[in-house]
């Protein structure tokens, strides 16, 4: 097996992994990094989506070659210093219900609003539609995100 440096919420790390290997299962696996699920595994749900150089990417199909030099954000690096104004209107919005695709839908939003400081109802809508959420909580997810833009 090759060993392949990748950065993770800005820690460099050395491992021995094929170059096809998800980068799921790198971050999950051999990294210890939980907090990004297994959803569908084919990239349809949305529940792994961390960020790669601040784009919102499905790590269950990214294959660990691919990361290259650009810097991965789980769940576990947003916030480090405290919640951010999206997770704080997550909670203050009660999203979470069984809380499964949270860190997913959590990483997307993210990817959102570094993209568009102020996204209208519409583009929140389009840009979350491919998350899915077995509980429905997409209004909240909607408002914790509105919320989000305008605190922040």
């Amino acid at each position: 097996m090759p060993t392949l440096t990748i950065q993770v919420n800005g820690t460099r790390h050395t491992i021995d992994a094929a170059a096809d290997m998800p980068l799921l299962w790198v971050l999950r696996d051999r990294l210890a990094l939980t907090g990004t699920k297994f959803g569908c595994g084919v990239g349809l749900c949305g529940t792994c989506a961390v960020l790669i150089g601040g784009k919102a990417v499905r790590s269950c199909t990214t294959p660990i070659a691919e990361v290259g030099d650009r810097e991965v954000t789980t769940i576990e690096g947003l916030g480090a210093g405290g919640p951010t104004p999206l997770q704080r209107a997550w909670e203050a919005e009660r999203v979470s219900q069984c809380g499964y695709c949270q860190p997913g839908q959590i990483m997307n939003a993210t990817a959102l609003l570094l993209q568009n400081r102020h996204p209208s109802e519409a583009e929140i809508d389009a840009a979350m539609r491919d998350n899915l959420c077995r509980c429905g909580t997409y209004l909240r997810i909607r408002r914790a995100i509105q919320r989000a833009a305008s605190e922040g």
